[in-house]
């Protein structure tokens, strides 16, 4: 028994002690190398400011909302969506899928970089500071842009915002922002889409049809298509543009491309000067070579990046058929039938709204094609 009992007391001594070496060796990894709540908070505390890029953008709602982290050593790429308004125009937050990159500095994540997630489009600030022109109805922001050039942007917007709002006189934000990247390639950057597509474009517009609360909508300008336009064509160009802002509540994948592209461009041109041979050159001469148009454009003859001369002439035939439209039933008979064509099909539409079919509603169109653009008539 008794060389036994020298043991416990020894025991009693030395276990607390392997146990505090133990306990210590397991800590101090932990400490030295942080952990995922610590880039998340890392990230959470770099967010509260955003970039000096846009320094006179103004912004409410900023958060960067971590999905994922990884982690390898002293480096850490974290997933995130951004989220922000702008302020006195967007009704709901616009989103950007970033990576936000860290590294660990004496024992603290650092935030190193912040560019576009894998795959999503870069925003506007990550083409360089931001250039802003507030205006009566717009805030137009540009990048490698003068001022200059975003004044005379912003002025146009500023006349486009009332065009549209007369067109439809139905409720909407009445206010636009207008983004004007450096180049054709930069804007084709914005949108994620081939520069191709939108060569020879004055400007296009982004947005959710049929959003509620309104989307964050942007009317992005194609520098090198609207430094060909004329001093009108640039009028016609946004307010048909803006158009499409102000109709997007109303706006559903239901409402057909030619009654939404048709409708921008009667805003547009009402109550200016250009005559229908002026607006729709392409269109005027297949039909004076007796090409008429067998119906009215099907959706997808708006795509992008096609036969230029065939897609003319669909917005032109578009423009067309709305025109008369308001002609012949009256222009709030044209805003019922699109307020309408976004909630039914468009048959219950026409049948409810002009008491007409679409066969019916074509013929009538072909008429005045014929009519307006100098066609050979039917034959008996």
């Amino acid at each position: 028994m008794s060389p036994v009992r020298p043991l416990r007391p020894l025991l009693l001594r030395v276990l607390p002690l392997l146990l505090s070496a133990l306990l210590a060796g397991c800590a101090a990894p932990a400490a030295q190398d942080g952990g995922e709540q610590d880039v998340r908070r890392a990230v959470a505390a770099w967010s509260r400011t955003p970039p000096a890029q846009l320094a006179d953008v103004p912004l409410e709602d900023w958060t960067y909302e971590v999905s994922s982290v990884r982690r390898s050593g002293a480096a850490a790429t974290v997933r995130a969506e951004l989220r922000y308004r702008l302020t006195g125009y967007d009704g709901a937050p616009a989103g950007s899928a970033r990576e936000v990159r860290l590294s660990r500095d004496g024992g603290r994540w650092r935030v190193t970089g912040d560019r576009a997630a894998p795959g999503a489009p870069p925003q506007l600030w990550d083409q360089g500071p931001v250039t802003v022109v507030r205006g009566a109805h717009c805030l137009v922001l540009g990048v490698g842009q003068t001022s200059r050039t975003l004044s005379a942007v912003a002025e146009e917007a500023d006349r486009a915002v009332p065009a549209a709002s007369a067109a439809r006189p139905g409720p909407w934000a009445g206010r636009v922002v207008v983004v004007v990247p450096a180049s054709l390639e930069r804007m084709a950057e914005l949108l994620g889409r081939p520069a191709a597509a939108y060569r020879g474009m004055g400007a296009v517009t982004t947005g959710r049809a049929g959003a509620a609360p309104a989307p964050a909508d942007r009317v992005v300008v194609n520098p090198q298509g609207w430094a060909e336009l004329s001093a009108a064509g640039r009028g016609i160009v946004l307010t048909h543009e803006v158009t499409h802002v102000a109709t997007r509540a109303v706006t559903t994948d239901r409402t057909p491309l030619w009654l939404s592209e048709g409708f921008a461009d009667w805003a547009a041109y009402r109550g200016g000067a250009t005559t229908r041979q002026q607006a729709a050159p392409t269109l005027g001469r297949a039909v004076r070579r007796g090409e008429l148009p067998g119906g009215l454009p099907a959706d997808g003859d708006f795509a992008f990046g096609g036969d230029q001369e065939a897609l003319a002439r669909s917005y032109e035939g578009a423009w067309l058929a709305c025109r008369l439209i308001a002609q012949q039933w009256g222009d709030a008979a044209l805003v019922r039938l699109y307020e309408h064509a976004g909630r039914d099909p468009l048959p219950v539409a026409l049948r409810d709204v002009l008491g007409v079919d679409e066969p019916a509603l074509t013929r009538a169109w072909q008429d005045s094609l014929r009519a307006d653009l100098g066609g050979p008539a039917p034959a008996p």
